[in-house]
């Protein structure tokens, strides 16, 4: 007889509160020019290796911070080849990498679709990336921003590595 069973794909977020994983930390008044930084660990904790990892961000509560592609919130993500270092008090909590910065995610509106993150480790089952998400009010920001609130929500999505034969 021949034993076979099926691997996992599964994508977790470090602790919810803990340093990883601070993106349900809200801001508050946030003026032009602006950023907010918070940690996130991702981390591959199934047992099959992943293709590619992508980011789905949607409002569920949703005004012109959201909305404005010019002028409304921008997202960066970089990764830390170490945890980061947190700092700042919070919620104006600030990050910093003793080790190697990589850039996961370009300068891009807030909202956005299957966006592809890349230089990720957590693609190996068993790998973490320590990341960190920064959203910037552009300086230009109109004044009818003022006293605009949104939540937003992030939904990290793997995707299983290619077949193969033979399978060990």
């Amino acid at each position: 007889s021949q034993s076979v069973s099926a691997g996992t794909v599964t994508i977790a977020m470090g602790a919810r509160g803990a340093s990883t994983n601070r993106v349900t930390v809200g801001a508050s008044n946030i003026a032009a020019g602006d950023t907010i930084q918070r940690s996130v660990d991702l981390i591959d904790s199934g047992s099959i290796d992943l293709s590619s990892v992508t980011l789905t961000t949607s409002a569920t509560t949703s005004s012109l911070l959201d909305t404005s592609v010019a002028n409304g919130l921008q997202m960066v993500i970089d990764r830390c080849s170490v945890p980061w270092t947190e700092g700042g008090v919070a919620p104006a909590d600030t990050y910093t990498c003793s080790g190697s910065i990589s850039s996961v995610l370009a300068s891009t509106p807030v909202i956005g679709s299957n966006m592809s993150l890349s230089n990720l480790t957590a693609l190996t089952a068993g790998n973490t990336d320590h990341l960190r998400v920064t959203l910037t009010l552009p300086s230009a920001a109109p004044n009818t921003l003022q006293g605009q609130s949104s939540v937003i929500s992030y939904t990290f999505t793997g995707t299983q590595r290619a077949a193969t034969r033979g399978s060990a």
